[in-house]
């Protein structure tokens, strides 16, 4: 893309758009700005030439430093609720775009900034991150998603505790918490995520993915009957497409996939 954005960076290579939050004097907090930007960068990537995008901070010290405090702080009962409404919206556009999302967390990620976190479909954590929900010990609470994805995420208790107390977690407690999937190096972070993506995410084709980040989210929306026909509503989508099909041939004719199953002419053509 080569739009720019006040408080962004957005840099593409090759299948991946990279996003670097872009407010250093302000903790690259969340505001009404920043909102609108990203959600911008989200509706006019193209998903037919990205396939994923990374979300990090620029600098070293800031992941995302919550919500922007200054601007809550000015705020009507009413008023707050709006702009929490419109981070909600927000990310939860981003966990349903049609790319595979990865927040690199390179330092401090709490608040606004950790539910940001828990939207996305990975998390890689340097191990220089500092991660939480600390809002009660400003007098607040999680209100951009936190009190009910971090449950679904770790469990009630632990996202209990978590919150209760406000604490912070470094790169690899969060890791034993179950808040990131991988701890790497400050130096290495955005090279291990990238690499990560290409050799353990996109050899699955991406349709295959994205119906199945679907077909994830959907077992927190109501019942298990529910989920199980999300599922199999994805599932037959998947045969939309001749990459299952065109495989299974191959195996067969190359002797990986035995069979004593007669199959018709017109199947592996």
């Amino acid at each position: 893309m080569d739009k720019k954005y006040n408080n962004l960076l957005v840099e593409t290579k090759g299948e991946i758009c990279f996003v670097f939050f872009n407010r250093p004097g302000d903790r690259n907090s969340i505001d009404y700005l920043i909102m609108n930007e990203i959600e911008d960068v989200i509706d006019n990537l193209d998903a037919s030439k990205i396939r994923a995008v990374i979300f990090t901070g620029n600098g070293n010290e800031y992941f995302i430093g919550g919500a922007d405090g200054i601007v809550m702080m000015q705020c009507t009962p009413e008023e707050v609720g709006v702009f929490t409404a419109k981070m909600q919206n927000l990310y939860n556009k981003i966990e349903k775009s049609p790319f595979i999302t990865v927040a690199a967390i390179n330092g401090l990620c709490f608040g606004g900034g950790y539910e940001l976190a828990l939207v996305c479909d990975l998390r890689i954590a340097s191990t220089k991150a500092r991660i939480g929900l600390p809002e009660v010990k400003v007098g607040i609470i999680p209100g951009a998603g936190g009190t009910q994805r971090l449950p679904r995420l770790i469990g009630i208790g632990k996202a209990m505790e978590m919150i209760l107390t406000g604490r912070l977690y470094k790169g690899e407690d969060a890791l034993q918490q179950g808040l990131v999937h991988l701890v790497v190096s400050p130096e290495t972070l955005l090279a291990d995520a990238e690499k990560y993506l290409r050799e353990k995410v996109f050899p699955q084709p991406q349709y295959a993915l994205i119906l199945a980040k679907n077909a994830v989210y959907a077992s927190r929306e109501g019942s298990l009957d529910l989920g199980l026909a999300a599922e199999n509503n994805e599932f037959k989508k998947c045969l939309e497409h001749d990459y299952f099909a065109k495989l299974m041939c191959q195996q067969i004719k190359d002797g990986s996939l035995k069979t004593t199953a007669k199959l018709p002419d017109w199947v592996c053509k």
